[in-house]
């Protein structure tokens, strides 16, 4: 009896543990290799687990941080492609106010015009186009950039603001810039498919009266895969006050966030090369 007790226990631990780590994003899993998101130590105390949902089709998945309002990372497969980029049609996210049945990002005014939402619904868990207005140094950083994208729409589902973070100015048209547009074709060059993650670490300051945390690294992580088999993985990381970029092993950034973030920190599914 008492075997069968223990068993029944596991099984509920294991049941538990499985939905900590899965169960958020069982909508979009195609965005993280293996369908494995990174571990829980990166989880906010306020999070929302995002399906970037944009004209009927999930575009990649993001951890946003209701409390600071900014992603915490943002989930994608790298695969650019000749749509244009976009016009800067910047959206939010319903899915953010809990108990809200829309699953689609959508302009402010449209959540408002058409759906009766207030604005101060809307900015209760969440950054707003006000926020990000009169900024000094400072950008909205996609954390999933338009041009990591394929089509049109998909480029277009960048451009909410649940993927961007203040980033320094500099950084962003400078060495991040250049990470973005020249590293990772470079590095993913031979790959059949490139999981990305990028991220950011919150940092002491904010802008918009309190309203918005401006981190103080950005990261990103990617896992290169040939047929089905990981060969190789590399990350970046940069302090959001400077413009350099330190590019280092998947290893070496987990490590670097482990410290950061105060916790072990695994991005990818170990299959991934660490070196």
């Amino acid at each position: 009896m008492l075997g069968l007790l223990l068993l029944q226990v596991l099984a509920s631990c294991l049941w538990l543990g499985h939905s900590e780590v899965v169960t958020p994003f069982d909508n979009c899993p195609q965005f993280f290799y293996a369908g494995i998101p990174p571990n829980d130590v990166l989880n906010p105390k306020n999070p929302a687990w995002i399906c970037q949902r944009f004209r009927n089709s999930y575009h990649y998945a993001t951890l946003y941080d209701r409390d600071r309002r900014i992603p915490v990372y943002s989930a994608y497969r790298y695969e650019p492609g000749d749509a244009k980029k976009p016009p800067e049609w910047w959206m939010v996210e319903p899915q953010v106010n809990k108990n809200v049945n829309l699953k689609e990002m959508e302009r402010e005014s449209v959540l408002m015009d058409q759906h009766r939402f207030t604005l101060a619904q809307i900015e209760e868990s969440q950054a707003v186009l006000d926020d990000y207005k009169g900024l000094k140094d400072l950008d909205l950083g996609h954390l999933n950039p338009s041009g990591h994208m394929g089509s049109l729409e998909s480029k277009m589902a960048t451009f909410t603001l649940t993927n961007v973070v203040p980033q320094d100015s500099a950084l962003l048209k400078g060495q991040w810039n250049i990470y973005e547009s020249k590293t990772m074709p470079k590095m993913s060059k031979g790959c059949t498919t490139t999981y990305v993650i990028t991220g950011a670490v919150p940092g002491s300051t904010d802008i918009a009266a309190g309203r918005v945390n401006r981190p103080s690294y950005i990261w990103s992580a990617a896992c290169c895969l040939v047929g089905t088999k990981p060969t190789r993985a590399w990350g970046a990381i940069a302090e959001n006050d400077k413009n350099q970029v330190e590019n280092l092993s998947l290893g070496k950034l987990e490590e670097r966030l482990t410290y950061l973030c105060g916790g072990k920190v695994t991005l990818f599914d170990n299959a991934c090369p660490r070196q």
